[in-house]
């Protein structure tokens, strides 16, 4: 028997031996303990939780080498390699997940509007249910502060910038005519669908290393990723009408847009005013395509549109008694390529190329101009995630562009070309310290071989969090643009044109509510100037102009406090002034207004099975010039007011019957006069107001959407 109780014994004693003993404490970087962490041996079940002193033991039969891992939510896993028979006494300190959604982001500058961003200003719908907008992706974004709502342009015009100096980029690559052509004082619109879209960064100053050839701003537009099934829509309107059809297979999917618009027979129901009489009214066919393929470790996408449009239009003429004849014929074709992939390590890789092919035909009474561009983009990034703290990007890309002119009068005809190429660097880096503070940091090489000469321009933003739901920005970077292409093409020896941006931003974010101030100063150099009223061949051209723009910009959305009801309200305060074109003096430029501000309403009426909405928009008098008085730029139009409206009716899930009707009130806008150029017998310069072609614009469509599910609809795309 005593036998037995040795052997017993013994056997304990060698089991005891067998148990390796871990033991420590696991706290934050502040030291202080965090309860309720998971602590165990990888690949096994080993294991333990802390208490409320951060402290654990448990025991394991395993020896030598092993991995302890230690993980609790919104804190970075921890591995941790140790010799298991001396993992006493172990202290632990665990990093905050930076990519927690509470977290910092770097957001001085830029609007996000998308499912996958952190903050959402504006989301994928709001850029086509926006009352007033007649789903123009641009004009929605007019409505965000930092913008100028210039109407008988169209274009983006941003913090005091023209329009040609805020770029577009399609999956990073950019668009080198993203606007549809058109006659003078009649604005244009975006050329792309906004539906195909899934991801839109709307940078108004600030931005990113990697984009460049932009004095003022970026717009940077994701094509969808992966559609949700295999659908079909069906668009019949007032103006047109739409098909297309999206086919998904298991690892790849192509979606396929065409459209049609005629506004003749509008137009025989509604006729414009003076300002434009059509002979021809606008006609467009436009055409869309994404093709998306998936590999084990990337997405390849290959995005193309096509659009041809034609008018010709009767316009008045303050100094002949008949209207200027205008037509225009114009062809866009744009494509591009890109591959995303994870090269493993941390490392991702993203080639994509660009291409487009612009051509235009004028027909001004007994002048003829016909205009081609071909273009492309080349680009290459590289990524390296080091850790959730450390992000470096870099990389490199070259623009390609050959603009030729044929200028044909009755007696002399003029033909130019050139080829502003340019070759880029970029690199940048994120270091995000905590989920309190980040910081970006980066720089952007250029050379133009026009000039042959590199410039270099550096890049900062930080952030920093101020409580739990407020944080603060700044941003500060140096930017070059090469001339627009009507300066350039007559004197290729111009510098490029330079700002500098530094901008201090606000944002409060809660569930349901976004508020957003900011301000900011820019200052501009380089700018051309001419000695002529209109750029020529007998201009004489410096690059003397300079110029400032500062200001304040406010955001507030709301989406909570009244059920189904969303709005948004957007002002901005501008004082800009510049000294460029054929100025004399520095003063305010033509399209700049003080003052502007948008309310934007959408409200869900389920009794009705319908979303109304409404868009207000107000902006000052903007400056010009009256010959009859003395001064430069001495005048301001009258303030600019619009209300517009729109419904959507649910006559069945799938099916929808649309209605808008913009500047509801008939409101009488003015955007800007021209003056005689020679004054009458009584010495007035007489004048005539540059107004929209009409006062009111209606619109209905019926939408049809075939889709597997039969709940899919196209209330996302009004």
């Amino acid at each position: 028997m005593k036998s037995v109780f040795t052997l017993v014994g013994l056997f304990l004693t060698l089991s005891l031996q067998a148990q390796n003993q871990i033991s420590g404490k696991v706290t934050d970087r502040n030291e202080q303990p965090i309860a309720g962490a998971n602590v165990y041996l990888e690949g096994t079940y080993d294991g333990a939780t802390t208490n409320s002193f951060g402290e654990f033991s448990f025991s394991t039969k395993n020896r030598g080498e092993q991995i302890l891992v230690i993980s609790y939510i919104s804190f970075e896993t921890a591995r941790k390699k140790i010799q298991v028979n001396t993992a006493q006494h172990l202290f632990i300190k665990l990093r905050e997940d930076v990519t927690a959604l509470d977290a910092v982001t770097l957001s001085a500058g830029t609007f996000s509007a998308g499912d996958n961003s952190k903050v959402t200003v504006l989301k994928p719908l709001d850029v086509v249910t926006t009352a007033g907008v007649a789903g123009d992706l641009m004009a929605a974004l007019q409505t965000l502060p930092g913008t100028q709502p210039v109407g008988e342009d169209g274009r983006l015009f941003v913090r005091g910038g023209t329009a040609g100096e805020t770029a577009v980029f399609i999956d990073g690559l950019r668009v080198f005519q993203p606007y549809t052509s058109s006659a003078n004082n009649l604005p244009s619109r975006g050329r792309y669908s906004p539906f195909l879209f899934d991801g839109i960064t709307f940078s108004t100053g600030g931005y990113s290393a990697e984009y460049g050839q932009a004095l003022s701003g970026v717009l940077l537009l994701n094509t969808i990723a992966e559609p949700d099934q295999t659908e079909t829509n069906i668009s019949l309107m007032s103006v047109g009408g739409g098909l297309g059809h999206t086919q998904k297979w298991q690892k790849s999917s192509l979606s396929l847009n065409t459209g049609y618009i005629n506004l003749s027979p509008y137009l025989k129901l509604v006729p414009n005013n003076e300002q434009a009489k059509f002979k021809k009214p606008y006609q467009s066919f436009s055409s869309e395509s994404v093709y998306r393929k998936h590999s084990k470790n990337g997405i390849f996408k290959w995005y193309t549109a096509y659009e041809l449009t034609n008018l010709e239009v009767l316009q008045p003429e303050i100094d002949q008694p008949q209207p200027v004849n205008f037509s225009l014929k114009n062809e866009n074709l744009y494509t591009n390529l890109s591959y995303k992939s994870a090269l493993g390590n941390g490392w991702s890789f993203n080639p994509g190329i660009s291409a487009s092919y612009s051509r235009n035909k004028f027909d001004i009474d007994l002048t003829q101009i016909e205009n081609r561009e071909l273009a492309a983009n080349l680009k290459l990034k590289m990524s390296k995630r080091f850790n959730n703290h450390i992000k470096l990007h870099f990389g490199g890309e070259y623009i390609y562009k050959n603009f030729s002119e044929d200028f044909i009068a009755s007696e002399n005809p003029e033909e130019l070309q050139i080829k502003p190429e340019v070759s880029a660097g970029f690199a940048e880096a994120d270091f995000i310290f905590s989920k309190k503070f980040a910081l970006k940091m980066g720089f952007r090489s250029t050379y133009l071989d026009l000039k042959k000469q590199f410039y270099w321009l550096p890049r900062l933003s930080m952030a920093m969090k101020t409580g739990n739901d407020g944080q603060l920005s700044l941003a500060y970077g140096q930017y070059l643009q090469q001339p627009e292409t009507d300066l350039l093409k007559f004197d290729q020896t111009l510098e490029p044109e330079t700002a500098t941006h530094y901008i201090l931003n606000y944002q409060w974010t809660r569930p349901g509510y976004i508020l957003r101030a900011e301000a900011y100063h820019k200052e501009y150099n380089d700018l051309v100037k001419f000695n002529t009223p209109e750029p020529g061949y007998n201009s004489a051209y410096t690059n003397e102009g300079y110029g400032y723009a500062r200001g304040a910009d406010f955001f507030f959305r709301d989406d909570k406090s009244v059920e189904n009801l969303q709005y948004w309200i957007s002002y901005s305060f501008i004082d800009s002034q510049r000294n460029f074109r054929n100025y004399p003096v520095k003063t305010t430029p033509q399209f700049v207004a003080n003052h502007t501000a948008s309310l934007v309403t959408k409200f869900w009426i389920e009794e009705l099975r319908s979303q109304a909405g409404f868009t207000y928009t107000f902006a000052s008098g903007r400056p010009y010039e009256d010959p009859n008085t003395p001064g430069f730029m001495n005048r301001k139009t009258k303030n600019y007011n619009s209300l517009s409206f729109n419904w959507a009716y649910l006559l069945s899930q799938q099916k929808i019957i649309y209605f808008s009707v913009s500047n509801v009130l008939g409101s009488r806008n003015v955007f800007n006069y021209d003056y005689a150029k020679t004054a009458d017998e009584n010495g007035i310069f007489e004048r005539q107001a540059i107004t929209p072609a009409a006062d009111r614009f209606f619109f209905v469509g019926f939408f049809w959407t075939i889709s597997s599910n039969k709940s899919k609809n196209q209330l996302d795309n009004l």
